[in-house]
């Protein structure tokens, strides 16, 4: 049969997104192996299966040639499949054996298609369309893919798809065994060994440290029980393991011991060596008291109680009493088929601990794992920024200047001639805005000592990671609304070096106003704000629109009457606006009533010198044993084209929207401003009010500059036609 189609369900030697690197042959075993094929490692609906998949293991991965089944929901899907809609494949593996992260051997359980894949090599490669005629028809897609965001994978196993880990749990006892460090697998294997050396219905301990027998019967020469009797009698005198030396010291003494009872249990003859028989030898006794004596003086005694030993009953040891307590073999038992059934020996020890009383059983459990191989960032949304940075126009000098002529003054058109007149010369005013640069700057330290001592990541990385994070987010911002702090903190980005899109001059930014706060206000008021506003811009080309979070969502959820979204995505928003893209700026949120900025910012320039560009600096301080890191640029920026930004501001509801303000009148020198309704006109450089209807002389050689204001309760639809500029004329 001809597969339906075929990829590699994993590529050996890439990084996932969860951190893993499947080594060559991790999967060789299963050559020739078919597995079901499911859609998004979904257990928990049968149609989800969609047919099966046949492994192929190649040199650079695990090919997968997978078949449909005639199911609707697989039918469904093979159709996305040949339309090129879902191209990744994704594994569900366990039984894995790794170190640091390379998985040398694993069992796939199944394939998966998904919408997005983990590894980066697992595509579709090989697609094919059986047709009616018999043709086989094959399509080549070079799909490529990036890392998507990170996943939460149980422990031991290897789910292998961005947006869910895969369900289900086949690990063996040894398997959760092989998680266990050194230390834990000791204590284990000791528990489990002291488990399973008797049978429950064979053993019993004394309740007291008096004299005990066992009337068992039992063969009184056999040596090895009478050395595991030994040993363990020497636990129950002292509390903790006594070392080899101890027990030939004891059995060296029972040797010469000339009378035993002859009704004493072999299980038991030489227990509790403190409490034996008074006829005993006597010498007995004194070696014992020599041996434990010395063993005293020589051990450890920074742990009061053994873990583990459970023989006293009643005791006081370190202060606390403790009960005698036993793992039989039938409890261990349970514990396995709890193991089982729960998918975890810490669960299993844990509930067998409550009815036993097994105290601290934490300290068997396997050490916290850190799901990443770094801190994850709590930081802002920074996708806007490499727009941003990436957009703006780079110049090699780090001083700008500007120059304008504005020929839109009626002075400056082109005239007609009547013969015999005299010709008049134009004239026309030249404006020039000059930038110089600033030094922004990160700057962190760490003690060296910190840094020795962090293992699980290269903190210095991680560090200057956050810098450049920090650093690019704060040069971006500036350049759109500015950084925010204080006219007078010392650590402002100045208005004049970087200067803010959102405040720049009336020349290059012009600001329109909508009322998007009253009740009866709508997001399609933006819109049709925007188009209105294009016959001002000036700009290069077709802009962007930066908009905050809350406006873009506000788009989103535009309806129309019958409850379909009018914008399915910020696409078709930017092509309602006439925009090159929409780009939400969680900083936007900083600016009360800010609605959006439309700008092409290959308008704004940047603007650094050779050496100033942003450069990380190392340092080691001896005299208090710290690494200094510092990351800082000097540049400036600025628009250099007139009204090729336009910003949107949102106004009160309560407030009145005026027509645009009338133009005051000039005959030669004189100018009048005109009588309109809650407007008031000011001379914008004394800020004096001037009286409408009233004519001002303009001075010789002087210039007055008007500006129009609406009154309180009032606004006008932009800021673009409110200022008039006149020059004397000779």
């Amino acid at each position: 049969m001809t597969a339906d189609f075929s990829g590699y369900a994993t590529r050996n030697n890439l990084r996932c997104s969860d951190g893993r690197t499947i080594l060559a042959d991790a999967f060789a075993a299963q050559n020739g192996e078919t597995v079901p094929l499911v859609w998004q490692h979904g257990h928990d609906d049968p149609t989800n299966v969609l047919g099966h998949v046949m492994l192929e293991n190649v040199a650079d991965g695990v090919k997968a040639h997978a078949f449909f089944n005639q199911s609707e929901k697989a039918q469904h899907i093979k159709q996305a499949v040949q339309n090129g809609d879902v191209k990744f494949l994704s594994i569900f593996a366990n039984q894995l054996k790794e170190r640091m992260k390379q998985v040398s051997h694993g069992v796939i359980r199944e394939v998966s298609l998904v919408l997005a894949g983990a590894n980066p090599g697992a595509t579709i490669d090989t697609l094919t369309i059986a047709h009616s005629d018999g043709y086989v028809e094959t399509f080549d897609d070079s799909a490529h893919i990036t890392t998507g965001l990170e996943i939460e994978v149980p422990e031991l196993e290897l789910a292998h798809a961005d947006d869910k880990a895969a369900e289900g749990d086949d690990r063996t006892l040894a398997d959760i065994l092989e998680t266990l460090n050194e230390e834990q697998s000791t204590a284990v294997n000791f528990l489990l060994s002291q488990a399973l050396s008797v049978e429950s219905d064979s053993v019993k301990h004394s309740d007291t440290d008096e004299d005990s027998e066992s009337d068992e019967g039992a063969d009184a020469d056999d040596n090895g029980d009478d050395e595991s009797s030994q040993d363990s009698d020497a636990a129950d005198d002292e509390g903790t393991e006594q070392d080899a030396e101890t027990a030939e010291a004891d059995e060296a003494a029972e040797t010469d011991t000339d009378a035993v009872d002859d009704d004493t249990d072999g299980n038991d003859s030489e227990d509790d060596t403190s409490s034996a028989d008074s006829d005993t030898n006597t010498e007995t006794e004194a070696d014992d008291e020599a041996v434990q004596a010395e063993n005293t003086t020589q051990e450890d005694t920074s742990m009061t109680h053994n873990l583990f030993d459970q023989s006293k009953d009643g005791s006081t040891i370190g202060g606390a009493t403790y009960e005698r307590k036993h793992l039989a073999h039938d409890a261990l038992q349970t514990v396995l088929q709890d193991t089982i059934k729960k998918g975890s020996l810490k669960d299993a020890l844990a509930d067998h601990a409550l009815a036993h009383g097994i105290e601290n059983i934490e300290y068997l459990f396997p050490d916290a794992k850190l799901l990443a191989n770094e801190p994850s960032w709590i930081a802002r949304r920074v996708e806007w920024v490499d727009k941003v940075l990436g957009s703006v126009r780079k110049t090699p000098f780090s001083r700008i200047k500007t120059v304008h002529a504005d020929i839109t003054a009626d002075e400056a058109r082109a005239r007609g001639y009547i013969k015999g007149n005299l010709k008049v010369e134009e004239f026309f005013t030249l404006m020039k805005r000059e930038t110089t640069p600033q030094t922004v700057y990160k700057k962190q330290k760490l003690d060296r000592d910190d840094v020795l001592d962090i293992t699980d990541l290269d903190v210095i990385a991680f560090v200057k990671a956050e810098m450049k994070l920090m650093l690019d987010e704060e040069i971006a911002g500036a350049i759109l609304i500015g950084d925010g702090r204080s006219s007078g903190d010392e650590d402002k980005i100045k208005e004049d070096k970087i200067r803010p899109i959102l405040t720049d001059a009336e020349l290059y930014t012009t600001t329109y106003f909508v009322n998007l706060l009253n009740a009866n206000s709508s997001i399609e008021e933006v819109v049709d704000k925007v188009i209105e506003a294009r016959a001002d811009y000036k700009g290069t080309g077709t802009p962007t629109f930066y908009c905050s979070p809350a406006i873009a969502a506000k788009f989103r959820n535009v309806k129309d009457n019958f409850g379909h979204r009018m914008y399915k995505n910020l696409k078709e928003v930017a092509e309602a606006l006439d925009a090159m893209d929409v780009v939400p700026v969680e900083i936007f949120n900083r600016v009360p009533d800010l609605v959006g900025i439309l700008v092409n910012l290959t308008d704004y320039a940047i603007g650094t010198d050779r050496g100033g560009q942003a450069t990380m600096f190392d340092d080691f301080d001896l005299d208090y044993n710290k690494y200094r890191y510092l990351l800082e640029t000097r540049l400036c920026g600025a628009l250099t084209l007139p009204y090729s930004a336009q910003v949107f501001m949102a106004v009160a509801g309560a407030n009145v929207e005026l027509a645009q303000p009338l133009e005051p009148t000039r005959v030669g020198n004189v100018v009048t401003v005109p009588t309109v309704a809650n407007v008031t006109y000011k001379n914008a450089e004394t800020n004096a009010t001037l009286t409408t209807g009233a004519p001002v002389t303009i001075a010789t050689d002087d210039t007055l500059f008007v500006k129009a204001f609406a009154n309180s309760g009032y606004n006008f639809p932009d800021n673009a036609h409110d200022e008039w500029d006149y020059e004397y004329e000779a």
